[in-house]
């Protein structure tokens, strides 16, 4: 078995729907200093319809034997006719534990799985590098990139970024399944 097979190491992990009493702490993560070069914040009244909309799926990770909550996710597309659904948003506070990882697993199983999704895609700031390489780890393809597509700004510079379309579909999945690249928890 390849250490990319093995179930990460780390606290217990557990989706669970957003409720509204939850967006204070979505916005708060969202916000993050850490987060903020990396995403495009929502305002409130987005993550309210995001919460009651069927065709979203919006959860909050909690991680550890506590449950502590330790950020949040957005899927969007669960009604898709085409069964095309996206992976929105993964806002994690902490870093380098293997949560992103766990909650990518997770979601691919629920999207190809629960929500019998064809393919499974998403968008990433370029500047983003470590969630692109866990992306390509996890068997997303690039599918292209929107050259200059979001504008950023930070104290040092402002510019463009572009995002990089990536995807994975069903038959990869169930290919990387074979392979016993895709463990159950």
């Amino acid at each position: 078995m390849s250490d990319e097979a093995a179930t990460p190491a780390g606290p217990p992990l557990r989706l669970r729907p957003t409720m509204l009493s939850d967006l204070d702490f979505v916005i708060s993560v969202e916000n993050d200093q850490r987060n903020l070069p990396f995403i495009t914040p929502w305002d409130r009244t987005q993550h309210e319809g995001a919460v009651r909309i069927p065709d979203f799926r919006h959860f909050i990770v909690e991680a550890g034997v506590d449950g502590s909550r330790d950020g949040f996710v957005i899927l969007q597309g669960c009604r898709n006719p085409h069964r095309s659904v996206e992976l929105k948003r993964v806002v994690l506070q902490s870093k380098g534990r293997g949560l992103g990882r766990q909650c990518v697993r997770m979601l691919k199983r629920m999207a190809f799985r629960d929500l019998r999704a064809h393919r499974f895609w998403l968008d990433v700031k370029s500047l983003n590098t470590r969630a692109l390489a866990l992306y390509a780890s996890e068997g997303f393809v690039e599918e292209g990139r929107l050259r200059e597509s979001v504008r950023i700004s930070t104290d040092l510079a402002e510019g463009y970024d572009s995002l990089v379309v990536m995807s994975l579909l069903d038959r990869e999945f169930q290919a990387r399944q074979a392979l016993g690249l895709e463990l159950d928890p």
